[in-house]
């Protein structure tokens, strides 16, 4: 059976693939089909927001990893051309919404078409340049020549000794941000933020930082970290028992981080209220209340007051 398009094909914009990198251009093509040619999703403020869960968009990205495509979302959404927004906050529902930022220059095409043009170009960084490598024509070769190809039948390099010598790229590339760096950059506003609010002095060390790394690689966004950082300050606030476990493994650890960020949103569309309020809103919004029990004898029981 072929591989050619037995069902709708993913379309790539070579162009877009060249402005924001391959994998990025996969993904946002595919957010843009959902978002312009179904009525999926919702509208808020005349911007239309689609969701899919991960299981639903790793069935439609089935070349891909989890890690690979929380990468390639993140990336997006660092360039600025993907919104990501938990748009039901007040509610249990934590489930992302997308939209795709149709202002941002590099889905300009005219701005792209100019800096292929350039003589130094800028491309995304996740695919190696082609290269000049100087080529002969191999003199025992007896394929045929290609229909309307200009060039010789088999290209061979000029040396076998070492190639890479040979090897000059067309332009300099410029040069990109490591997605590893800007994790870093982040994660240390993550940990400055914890110090101020918390008082404490944890250093930009490999230990502080790794687990904040790694919600960062999940997805998860800088606001969402703080908001976590926020909730538990105020819940721990004034016990020292507690206290102690505002430290970043404890905070963005893999097991608990969900459920604090969960908790921490429903804090925030709350208006994040001061942690003696809390006990009175719980008591007032609590459904397992009741009343007394009622233990008169109805009349005409034995027992029954007259």
């Amino acid at each position: 059976m072929s591989l050619l398009m037995p069902s709708r094909p993913i379309v790539i914009n070579p162009d877009l693939a060249y402005s924001i990198g391959l994998n990025e251009a996969i993904a946002l093509q595919q957010i843009n089909y959902w978002l312009k040619e179904t009525t999926s999703g919702l509208e808020r403020d005349g911007v239309r927001w689609i969701y899919n869960t991960n299981e639903q968009w790793l069935e439609q990205f089935p070349f891909w990893s989890e890690s690979t495509l929380k990468r390639t979302f993140t990336r997006l959404k660092n360039l600025g051309v993907l919104k990501i927004e938990q748009l039901n906050k007040s509610q249990r529902d934590m489930t992302n919404y997308y939209t795709i930022n149709y202002e941002s220059e590099l889905l300009d095409e005219v701005k792209v078409t100019k800096s292929k043009g350039s003589n130094c170009t800028l491309p995304s960084g996740q695919n190696d340049l082609m290269e000049k490598v100087k080529v002969n024509r191999s003199n025992g070769s007896k394929r045929t020549a290609v229909i309307r190809s200009k060039w010789p039948d088999v290209l061979t390099e000029n040396t076998t000794e070492s190639t890479t010598e040979n090897k000059t790229p067309i332009c300099p590339v410029a040069s990109q941000p490591d997605p590893e760096v800007l994790i870093t950059d982040n994660a240390i506003l993550v940990l400055t933020h914890l110090n101020q609010v918390s008082g404490s002095r944890y250093q930009k060390s490999k230990t502080s930082l790794e687990n904040i790394r790694g919600r960062l690689r999940d997805g998860y966004s800088v606001d969402d970290l703080k908001l976590v950082i926020d909730l538990k300050h105020e819940h721990w606030s004034g016990n020292d028992d507690q206290y102690q476990y505002m430290r970043p493994e404890t905070l963005f650890g893999p097991k608990k981080f969900e459920s604090y960020l969960q908790s921490a949103s429903r804090w925030d569309s709350k208006g994040r209220p001061k942690r003696q309020d809390w006990e009175g809103q719980r008591k007032a919004t609590d459904l397992m209340s009741f009343s007394a029990p009622d233990k008169a004898i109805p009349a005409g029981f034995r027992g029954a007051k007259s």
